[in-house]
């Protein structure tokens, strides 16, 4: 579901409001559940919501830093990148995300 900047389509998925500060709303998209989680300081990120390691609701962890902890493996993961963090190897598939006034749109 890689999009390339041509081929991206912006779809509007509610109010900024409708996503809890330090925490996530999932989006369904065909086959994938996508999470966009919002930090304390209102900044937001897409992730599939899958951890890598054990295929966990990342949109169940705990949201901080930039980073969210899967619920199930406590492994850290990268809301800007991704990736895992610390000794871990593994990465989720990111989204682009936006807000405009106060819609939030998610790019697929």
């Amino acid at each position: 579901m890689n999009a390339t900047a041509t081929s991206l389509h912006w779809v509007a998925i509610g109010p900024l409001t409708a996503i809890p500060r330090l925490g996530a709303r999932c989006v369904i998209k065909g086959d994938t559940s996508i999470a966009v989680f919002r930090t304390s300081d209102d900044r937001l990120f897409a992730l599939e919501d899958r951890c890598p390691n054990d295929n966990g609701p990342l949109s169940q962890g705990i949201v901080h830093d930039g980073l969210v902890t899967c619920p199930i493996c406590n492994w850290v993961i990268s809301l800007e990148t991704g990736a895992a963090q610390g000794a871990d190897e593994g990465q989720t598939q990111t989204f682009p995300v936006k807000l405009d006034g106060d819609t939030v749109y998610l790019g697929v």
